[in-house]
């Protein structure tokens, strides 16, 4: 299926490795001309190259922090009118509510709600201007169901949630949709991360602890990044213009509640 978005200009954010890699892919492979942001410059760089070589499309980085207004200055020089936007960024440590103090709620929310929100901001109003805009948020599973360990990241990803749940009924009247996918356990370095933290914490063995979970879930696996980088790219597809506010859980059947 052809999905209509040859040509548009997409802003990839934490996009060097995992679910944001996967979605620039799946993306550049429709003909989008992708521009991608990371911290670190050598994993972007061989990451657009990679891209670039499997898609044939163009593909720009941008070496910048995306949760720092220089960094989103810097993003949004490279790719100033974005078509489509998707919002990503690491998420914060694991831990014990106990341990963490403001600065690590700050941060938090300054990564994965308010970075997002500003960067809707610098962009959305061009977008009702073109009559296209497609703005997909990588949040979590947890949004749905809590995970113990990640306070931090279930308190600032329900609250960009909760924002854009609002702003997405008052964009789509333009052909501006927003929505948000919910990764569950998929196979990235971020996954490997909660594992480790599970394993050092009761003194078991990561492997145990990585087939155990794979094997628990309902799909007996963990996810491909690139089932989730093509679910992406349905969204910001010319097929998806009556679709907005919605929150896509990708997690294999583990979410046990009916809604």
């Amino acid at each position: 299926m052809d999905l209509g978005i040859n040509g548009k200009k997409a802003l990839v954010c934490a996009a060097s490795k995992g679910l944001g890699r996967a979605c620039a892919t799946s993306l550049a492979r429709e003909g989008a001309a992708v521009t991608i942001v990371a911290r670190n410059p050598e994993p972007l760089k061989a990451a657009a190259a990679d891209i670039r070589a499997a898609t044939g499309s163009e593909v720009a980085t941008v070496a910048a922090d995306i949760a720092t207004e220089e960094g989103r200055v810097k993003a949004l020089a490279a790719c100033p009118e974005p078509d489509i936007l998707i919002n990503n960024a690491g998420g914060p440590p694991p831990g014990d509510f106990r341990d963490w103090d403001r600065d690590d709620w700050i941060a938090a929310l300054d990564a994965n709600m308010l970075t997002a929100i500003f960067l809707v901001k610098a962009t959305v109003d061009g977008m009702i201007g073109r009559k296209f805009g497609r703005i997909v948020n990588i949040t979590s599973g947890a949004v749905k169901a809590p995970i113990e360990i990640l306070g931090l990241s279930n308190g600032a990803r329900c609250g960009l949630t909760g924002f854009m749940a609002g702003l997405a009924r008052k964009t789509v009247r333009h052909n501006v949709t927003i929505n948000n996918l919910l990764p569950g356990p998929f196979d990235t370095d971020r996954l490997k991360v909660t594992m480790q933290a599970a394993a050092t914490k009761s003194g078991r063995d990561l492997a145990d602890i990585a087939a155990e979970r794979a094997a628990a879930n309902p799909a007996g696996r963990f996810g491909d990044p690139a089932e989730f980088g093509d679910a992406c790219a349905y969204l910001c597809s010319a097929q998806a213009g009556y679709v907005t506010g919605q929150n896509f859980l990708l997690d294999g059947g583990s979410y046990p509640g009916t809604f």
